[in-house]
């Protein structure tokens, strides 16, 4: 995923913001992402992802998703039809433990 592609995509909050906010803020849990950014709490669907991506920064990776973002929207749109997930926060990244909820 690049950095100016939306993990959130009901509020549009790009990879590159969520980046920042964890660099400048170094949140101890993923659900301050979704109280400063207000990310995951729409339709939820990125809640695993804003996990993974918080995972990485504690481990001291630079938080990144290994999935495109056409595989990531049309994942979304499965998500939204069936509540099922297809794309997992762990396929994006290395193992996908997370720790902490985040959305609400």
């Amino acid at each position: 995923m690049d950095s100016d592609d939306h993990v959130c995509l009901c509020f549009r909050v790009s990879l590159r913001k969520i980046r920042a906010y964890m660099k400048r803020e170094d949140p101890p849990v993923a659900s301050l992402i979704s109280d400063c950014l207000d990310a995951g709490t729409g339709c939820q669907w990125c809640v695993p992802f804003l996990k993974e991506l918080h995972r990485q920064h504690e481990a001291g990776i630079e938080p990144d998703l290994k999935v495109s973002p056409q595989e990531y929207a049309e994942g979304r749109l499965r998500y939204h039809k069936t509540g099922e997930r297809d794309v997992e926060a762990g396929e994006a990244g290395d193992d996908g433990a997370a720790r902490d909820g985040a959305g609400g």
